[in-house]
């Protein structure tokens, strides 16, 4: 397991039941960067694979 899946697990937890939009999601991510600037590559390659999943170039 890597540390990162705690992080991951208790997302599940706790709102693993709720249905949220990629525009609310887009705009946590913002909000995020913006208070921790230092993630902000780590957060762009993040988005930039989950905008990316479907296409078969990659």
């Amino acid at each position: 397991m890597y540390f990162t899946d705690r992080g991951i697990e208790e997302l599940q937890a706790r709102r693993g039941d709720e249905e949220v939009t990629l525009d609310w999601l887009a705009e946590q991510l913002r909000t995020f960067v913006d208070l921790n600037p230092e993630f902000e590559t780590p957060v762009e390659r993040l988005a930039t694979w989950l905008a990316r999943l479907d296409d078969e170039d990659e």
